[in-house]
């Protein structure tokens, strides 16, 4: 009894640590089979583009092993869950737990904590590491492997706070260079100030926007003064080169500028929001699909089968998969239809934790 009291016990260690061995081990494995495959099929493309080795190895590769775990982590965690628990099934280890006085909800806790270890990592890894790896990625790819993204939009008009507008005809995002630029200023449904200039550059050492040849007419009631100049800074509220890509890239952004993204983005009354905000609330509500795969894992898997584990961990890939699609499937009622953001990643998550709740509640006792 003393042993179902406390918080963890050797054999809890032993649990946890089996899992997290199986798990990392299982992660890797697999990274280093897809970057084995991905390698065969670029490497002429990098023995063309002339890519250090140094370069494909640290800037690429081992930067691409997070993207591998926010993929297969569902799916790899919940093997090993299942795998652990089936192995201490067949040995007859869960009966002689179970039966020595330690209830069942005393026994999920190793695996429970392991759950919740690896959706902490989860959350971090999707909501900093990823986007930061991506930079890297990206930059990588367009020196050695993809020719460099050219903007070939004209036409970007970007709603900068409430009371400002910024127009420019063409932005060259090679030089940072805006063409035919104009910025409105409006106060009480009035227009206060028109900016014209025929070239904006954005100065990347300083931080700063340079106008070349340019016009600002300030609008008082009927006085207006219009001044002229050839070269000058000027404030665009905070706006960068990369709001004139119209291309969002949110998988370069962390928590942090993800969110300042949609509040500049819905300033815009752009449709990019709706986006955002599926990707915001699919890292955050994700990882709890950890714990509701363990729950289920564990349920399924502490019950002896003719099958043995290899039955076991079939049912749980199927689940796993199960809970994949259905996540997907929600994505796109999201995206492309009116079921609010939020809901895309909950919906699927409180369907398999009622799933889960059923299973624990007739799992052997």
């Amino acid at each position: 009894m003393n042993s179902d009291k406390k918080i963890l016990n050797i054999i809890d260690l032993y649990i946890i640590r089996k899992i997290l061995t199986t798990f990392f081990i299982a992660i890797m494995l697999i990274s280093f089979i897809i970057i084995i495959i991905d390698l065969s099929f670029k490497l002429d493309d990098y023995i063309d583009h002339h890519a250090p080795v140094k370069a494909i190895v640290f800037n690429y590769y081992l930067n691409t092993i997070p993207h591998y775990f926010d993929l297969y982590g569902y799916l790899f965690f919940f093997i090993s869950v299942v795998f652990v628990t089936s192995n201490l099934t067949a040995k007859s280890e869960t009966v002689a737990i179970l039966c020595g006085g330690i209830s069942f909800g005393r026994f999920l806790r190793p695996f429970i904590i392991s759950s919740v270890f690896i959706g902490l990592l989860s959350l971090i890894i999707s909501n900093f590491l990823i986007p930061h790896v991506n930079i890297s990625l990206y930059e990588f790819d367009q020196k050695y492997y993809r020719n460099k993204y050219v903007n070939s939009f004209v036409d970007i008009h970007i709603q900068s706070t409430d009371s400002t507008q910024v127009y420019v005809h063409h932005f060259d995002n090679k030089t940072n260079t805006g063409f035919l630029f104009t910025k409105e200023t409006f106060a009480n449904n009035r227009i206060k100030e028109k900016v014209y200039a025929d070239i904006i550059n954005y100065d990347t050492a300083k931080r700063e926007w340079i106008m070349t040849n340019y016009s600002v007419r300030h609008i008082n009631g009927k006085n207006e003064n219009l001044t002229f100049g050839i070269s000058s800074k000027i404030d665009i509220n905070g706006l960068e080169p990369n709001d004139f890509n119209k291309i969002l890239k949110a998988d370069q952004l962390n928590f942090n500028q993800l969110n300042r993204a949609i509040d500049r983005e819905r300033m815009k009354g752009s449709s990019a929001v709706r986006d955002l905000l599926i990707i915001k609330y699919q890292r955050l509500l994700t990882p709890i699909a950890y714990i509701i795969l363990t729950l289920i894992g564990v349920s399924l898997s502490c019950k002896k089968t003719r099958g043995g584990t290899g039955l076991n961990i079939a049912a749980g890939i199927a689940l796993a998969f199960s809970l994949i699609l259905l996540m997907k499937i929600f994505n796109v009622f999201a995206t492309n239809g009116s079921l609010p953001p939020f809901l895309a990643p909950l919906i699927p998550l409180l369907i398999f934790t009622f799933t889960a709740i059923y299973l624990t509640k007739i799992a052997p006792k």
